[in-house]
């Protein structure tokens, strides 16, 4: 009996570290993803201004397609 609640410990603390390293990860990774926005933004506004363009194109061929129908 006393082996079993070891054995439950262990993997409750092991899931619960392994929890707290997945959220510090995702915490670091939005930081440096918004860093990096913030200092790539006139390129970031530059592909956006790019796609824009096929954007319209597919929302055009969805709208026909659908029409079709």
């Amino acid at each position: 009996m006393a082996e079993e609640t070891k054995e439950t410990e262990q993997k409750d603390s092991k899931k619960a570290l392994m929890t707290a390293l997945k959220y510090i990860l995702g915490v670091v990774l939005i930081i440096l993803g918004v860093l990096l926005v913030v200092r790539w933004w006139p390129d970031l506004v530059t592909v956006f201004k790019g796609c824009f363009g096929l954007f319209l194109i597919l929302a055009g061929l969805i709208a026909l397609a659908i029409a079709k129908e």
